[in-house]
């Protein structure tokens, strides 16, 4: 299963924080194939204050394979697990978490992040989501 790795993950890894997530994601570069959104492309490169750093981030996210998350039928099934979850009384904090999820499960994507706002979806509508193992 290929693996989508979100914005939570890229911005600490950009940033040198070490994280389960951010140590799994180095030891997947070259032996997984690794995705990344549209959504999540702007949602990191948006953070950087300095051009040098933007540059070099975005240079580095395109090295891995782009892909546009957000159609129609995206959005329309987005919707619908939002109401869904929302039946249930979970409430999303944020759209694009929503996305992104959704995209995955429609996709077959497994996802790496650092977000509780993934979590009701791997718990209720069958996300695949990759959960390092914390170092001691």
């Amino acid at each position: 299963m290929s693996l989508l790795v979100d914005s939570s993950v890229w911005i600490d890894y950009f940033n040198g924080v070490i994280t389960p997530e951010t140590d799994y994601l180095h030891r997947a570069l070259g032996q997984e194939m690794i995705f990344t959104g549209d959504l999540i492309f702007a949602e990191v490169l948006q953070g950087f204050r300095l051009q040098k750093d933007f540059d070099r981030a975005r240079m580095a996210l395109l090295k891995f394979r782009v892909v546009e998350m957000v159609g129609v039928g995206t959005a329309v099934k987005s919707a619908q697990n939002y109401r869904f979850l929302r039946a249930k009384g979970i409430t999303i904090r944020k759209t694009i978490d929503c996305l992104i999820a959704t995209f995955c499960i429609e996709n077959n994507l497994a996802l790496l992040h650092a977000d509780r706002d993934f979590d009701p979806f791997e718990q209720h509508l069958n996300l695949q989501v990759r959960h390092p193992i914390a170092k001691p």
